[in-house]
């Protein structure tokens, strides 16, 4: 019998809830939870195991059960359900999910490999089903992996992800070994720089970051970009002149049409030519400042730690909203590679073999029939393209609130990891408090009290039939007092915080938990940590995740692409128990 099977037989016989049992135990309801489900145990002679076997006791006791066993008994039955070589599920699977990505597994063929159906092994990676036998499955996996996996992007992307030299790799055994000891080691991954990436939005602002490069200062050139209508650039310093030949007769054109940017060239080379990445981010940012909004196509197809790099590098850009990034579906070659810029007065095209990027060719044109022949070309790369993340800010609220209404009906587990007690459960009488403590105009103090009676509504048709977990940080005085909470109403887009006091935060988060004990689908966990103060987090399993950036400028990125989603999905805050 598993630890999960021997505390559901507890449960069933106590005639109890996993609420009252998360109260008996001191125990946070999503540990409860997790031990039911069989993705989490905890260790023999834990604390955890111990608070667990005194809440199942004391449940006995007050329901008055003849022959209740005592709490060594029930520790000891419990105890002995625990091995030594249980694997930590949760990790296990978040594990999983990096290799399949880094390696570009087809799932298919995995579970073909497997002897397992494909719908099955997809609820493995989102974590609806558990492998009977977690160490046969990993191996499973491993021996697939180890020997279809083999070309040299496969074995570069995989070294990355597991922190070794590919020379690990070079015969099966090893493979399988090292991949073997890296998805069973209970210690997470170091490459997954999901949370680096989120503390950064978290911290960044836009508006001391125009400050900083002088942004407002900047002025664009009316002196016409003089070239011949086609040119060619050969090698490694020419190429990098005709990327910014390209700019300068984009910004210097009257043209306003969409600058649309896609290449898997290896940037690294280019990196190495004196001065020519602070020139390209001042020409983006010229483009920027002319008002042009930029399609770009980036490549993802690389090991995870490089892309959340990569796009750390963007995100300045990202928070003008006059940027729309895609990406394309195993688009990378082993052997050639391409760049394709266009705008409304140029259009510049690249190619070179993989791995001779100082032997590749630019070609700059003009010419209108050229460059109408790159815009369709472009148009048709859009076309089979998908959303890296939908990006809103206050010019397309009305978007946004849109793609949300028809969300609305999504059967699947919401989870937030919040800065603040959620909108949803602040109760009216409370909320105008607030309002007049902050002395709101009474137009918007209306709009408030529409938006969170909306959301309220939403709120509880949706946990009627779907498992809603939020995450909310505990904070004492002292810390509100350094950094106080703002009243969730980013969807609102309003530039204008709404303030607590410590006593009225205290009221909300009681009526938080209030909310959590009247809605059986609703679980509300205390976080030891403030994740992050200007960003919340609001992820529908298996759909799409939302981070909502505060303060101004209000901007939500909406993320479905599939390993990034995930990523953020596996997020664990440190919970208080």
């Amino acid at each position: 019998m598993t630890f999960s099977e021997r505390l559901n037989e507890y449960i069933i016989c106590l005639d109890c809830t996993a609420k009252e049992l998360s109260e008996a135990s001191e125990l946070s309801p999503s540990i409860i939870s997790r031990y039911r489900k069989d993705s989490r145990v905890p260790s023999p002679g834990s604390e955890h195991l111990l608070k667990l076997s005194d809440g199942i006791h004391t449940l006995f006791v007050r329901n008055g059960v003849a022959d209740a066993p005592d709490r060594d008994e029930i520790l000891a039955e419990l105890t002995a359900t625990l091995q030594d070589d249980q694997f930590d599920l949760d990790l296990f699977v978040v594990k999983l999910n990096e290799l399949i990505d880094a390696a570009e597994v087809s799932v298919s063929r995995l579970a073909r490999s497997m002897n397992y159906d494909a719908s099955y092994l997809s609820r493995v990676r989102t974590g609806d089903r558990h492998p009977a036998d977690p160490a046969a499955f990993a191996d499973g996996v491993c021996r697939f992996v180890s020997a279809n996996c083999t070309g040299p992007d496969e074995i570069a992307s995989i070294a990355s992800l597991l922190g070794k030299p590919a020379s690990v790799f070079a015969d099966q055994r090893s493979y399988f070994n090292a991949l073997r000891g890296w998805i069973c080691d209970a210690n997470p991954s170091k490459t997954d720089n999901v949370d680096h990436f989120l503390s950064k939005l978290d911290e960044f602002d836009l508006n001391d970051y125009i400050r900083s490069i002088r942004f407002n200062e900047l002025k664009i050139p009316t002196v016409p970009f003089q070239f011949s209508t086609a040119k060619h650039y050969y090698g490694l310093e020419q190429m990098c002149a005709g990327e910014l030949d390209f700019f300068k007769a984009t910004v210097l054109s009257h043209a306003k049409e969409n600058v649309f940017m896609c290449s898997d060239m290896d940037i690294a080379d280019m990196a190495e030519v004196e001065n020519f990445g602070k020139k390209w981010m001042f020409a983006i940012a010229l483009c920027l400042k002319k008002g042009l909004h930029l399609d770009m196509i980036h490549t993802i197809d690389r090991p995870f730690d490089e892309m959340m790099l990569g796009l750390e590098s963007w995100l300045p850009i990202y928070m003008t909203g006059q940027i729309s990034p895609y990406y394309l579906k195993n688009a990378r070659s082993e052997v050639y590679q391409h760049l394709n810029y266009v705008s409304g007065a140029a259009a510049l095209t690249g190619e070179c073999i993989a791995g001779h990027h100082k032997n590749g060719k630019y070609y700059l044109t003009k010419k209108p029939e050229e460059v109408a022949f790159y815009r369709e070309k472009s148009n048709a790369l859009l076309k089979i393209a998908q959303p890296l993340m939908e990006i809103y800010r206050s010019e397309r609220q009305d978007a946004y609130r849109e793609m949300l209404e028809c969300e609305n009906d999504l059967s699947c587990k919401r989870h937030g990891i919040l800065t603040a007690p959620p909108i949803y459960t602040l109760p009216t009488e409370l909320l105008d408090e607030i309002l007049k403590e902050n002395g709101i105009s009474d137009d918007f103090s209306q709009e408030i009290r529409n938006y969170t009676a909306k959301m309220r509504a939403i709120f509880e048709k949706t946990v009627e039939s779907n498992e809603y977990i939020d995450e909310i940080p505990k904070i004492s005085r002292e810390e509100f007092e350094a950094y106080p909470l703002n009243l969730s109403i980013e969807g609102l887009y309003a530039e204008v915080d709404v303030r607590y006091d410590y006593d009225r935060y205290l009221r909300h988060l009681a009526a938080t938990e209030d909310a959590a004990r009247r809605f059986e689908n609703y679980t509300v966990t205390q976080s030891i940590r403030r994740a992050f103060r200007h960003i919340q987090i609001f992820i529908r399993e298996g759909e799409y995740a939302i981070i909502a950036k505060s303060n101004a400028p209000t901007v939500h990125f909406v993320i479905r692409q599939p390993k990034l989603r995930r990523a953020i999905e596996n997020i664990i805050l440190p919970v208080v128990e």
